[in-house]
This record gives structure tokens, C-alpha cells and sequence, in this order.
């Protein structure tokens, strides 16, 4: 998180048994091991996570979970995709003419 200035701020994480995970802006090194929950008042453990050191763009990001989806859940399509520039082809509503040679 930045702040006005251009000053960066990290988040900690928090993890409550009943409301799950919550996050706190705190100083560099002032974050407890425990904390109270704003909800419930019970303790909640601190939750230990990477920094954000980059951020992935959105569309590569969908891109790269639609592809590890397609691993496992292929998608099923009636027919290829038609190639860029290409021409529609039309229908032929004539039986006889179904068997004749296309470009």
C-alpha cells in the first residue's frame, strides 16, 4: 500500500477462527504476533505471506488461470476456430452439391 508521498506501508494478515483472515496497515515492524479481532474480539493469529514485491497484470493473470484450468477441464467446441482473415463459408442447402470440393 502506498501512501500520499509515495511512502509504502505494509499490510499484515490475520487469521480469526470465526471471521477468517483480516488485514492491518501497521509501521514496518510493528505488527504482533497476535491481535484481537475487530469483530468478535477473540485472538487471531498472524498469518505469515509473501511481500507483494510485483504485481501481475489482470489479463495475465486470467490468462495464465485459464490455461492451468484447461489442464485439467478442457473446453469442448463444435468446431475450430475460424483463422484471422478468412472468409465465412457458406452453407449449401442442396445435398448433391455437399460432396463437391471446396477452396
Amino acid at each position: 500500500m502506498k501512501l500520499s508521498g509515495g511512502v509504502k506501508v505494509p499490510v499484515y494478515q490475520y487469521r480469526c477462527a470465526e471471521h477468517g483472515v483480516f488485514e492491518v496497515t501497521l509501521a514496518m515492524g510493528a505488527a504482533a504476533a497476535w491481535r484481537r479481532c475487530a469483530e468478535c474480539n477473540a485472538d487471531a493469529r498472524r498469518v505469515f505471506s509473501p511481500p507483494l514485491l510485483s504485481r501481475t497484470p489482470t489479463a495475465v493473470t486470467a490468462a495464465i488461470e485459464h490455461a492451468e484450468k484447461s489442464r485439467f477441464e478442457p473446453e469442448v467446441v463444435a468446431a475450430p476456430a475460424p483463422r484471422p482473415g478468412a472468409r465465412a463459408s457458406r452453407t449449401v442447402s442442396n445435398p448433391l452439391l455437399q460432396r463437391l470440393p471446396r477452396p
